[in-house]
């Protein structure tokens, strides 16, 4: 059985508005992909900015002017009128977990999607002059420093069930500077935090699609989190319905190299393993 759990319906390029992207027209297109590439559980996990709640949390000029659409719809859409699992991608913003916490809350989530995108005002994945490389954090090690305290600050809150794209800070490759210290310094302590508070580390196969040109994590790291007995959850972050398993090929490659034969899934919050096999399968047959 194979998953994707980290989706979006709508498109950030395009910018879908909630019309078009939460209909059941769009969502079949998302079935009809997901049955064809062999994926048997599926579930939409829309970033938390993008609803208006979101503005009780925080106000920064990235986020805010995308907060328009209302998460009850959201949910209420998905639970009562598809097959999908609920999920959310939260962003982790240090400071505000009490804020996070109540926008979370009273809400029927299956999974909730933990990510690292900013550093206070600063953005990791942003090619801006506001991201984590203007100088503000020091050097490039400080700026890995602060981002795994993050990681593991997320991974210990018990907001979330799935760690995404764990090491997102090394997105953009040879084009961003690079650490000097081996990365075990950063994998080590981010992998005994997720096995202590039980929460699962994402394979994603975004990062085929960006200048890093490799998953999230890297074998090493995917390996440790392995050892350590960190559950893993396979996911693409598509945006679209041709996206879902992009690159599953070489995300199942990776996951017989260290071992993994099961992949995780989240009902109400509560994590099952799945045997992990590959093969046409009609949606929702596991």
């Amino acid at each position: 059985m194979l998953t994707d759990l980290h989706v979006h319906l709508r498109d950030d390029e395009f910018d879908l508005t909630p019309e078009v992207a939460f209909t059941t027209e769009n969502v079949d297109r998302y079935l009809e992909s997901a049955g064809a590439k062999g994926i048997g559980v599926l579930g939409v996990s829309e970033h938390m900015y993008r609803f208006r709640q979101a503005r009780e949390v925080w106000e920064h000029p990235s986020w805010t002017p995308w907060a328009t659409d209302d998460l009850d719809a959201y949910c209420e859409f998905v639970r009562d009128e598809t097959p999908l699992l609920l999920g959310i991608e939260a962003d982790y913003l240090a400071g505000r977990e009490e804020q996070i916490a109540e926008y979370l809350a009273g809400r029927d989530w299956d999974y909730v999607i933990g990510s690292i995108h900013f550093i206070g005002d600063l953005e990791v994945n942003d090619e801006s002059e506001a991201n984590v490389w203007n100088g503000e954090l020091g050097d490039v090690d400080a700026v890995w420093d602060t981002y795994f305290d993050h990681l593991m600050r997320a991974a210990r809150s018990g907001l979330y069930d799935i760690m995404a794209h764990p090491d997102l800070v090394k997105h953009g490759g040879d084009g961003t500077p690079q650490p000097t210290r081996d990365r075990r310094h950063w994998y080590e302590p981010a992998v005994a935090a997720m096995a202590e508070s039980g929460v699962a580390i994402e394979l994603s196969t975004a990062g085929f699609l960006e200048r890093v040109n490799e998953q999230y994590p890297d074998v090493e790291f995917l390996r440790l989190a392995v050892e350590a007995g960190v559950p893993v959850a396979l996911s693409s972050d598509a945006h679209m319905a041709g996206e879902l398993g992009q690159f599953y090929d070489r995300a199942l490659a990776t996951l017989a190299e260290v071992g993994i034969d099961q992949i995780s899934t989240f009902e109400r919050r509560t994590r099952s393993d799945l045997p992990l096999s590959y093969g046409p399968v009609p949606f929702g047959s596991s």
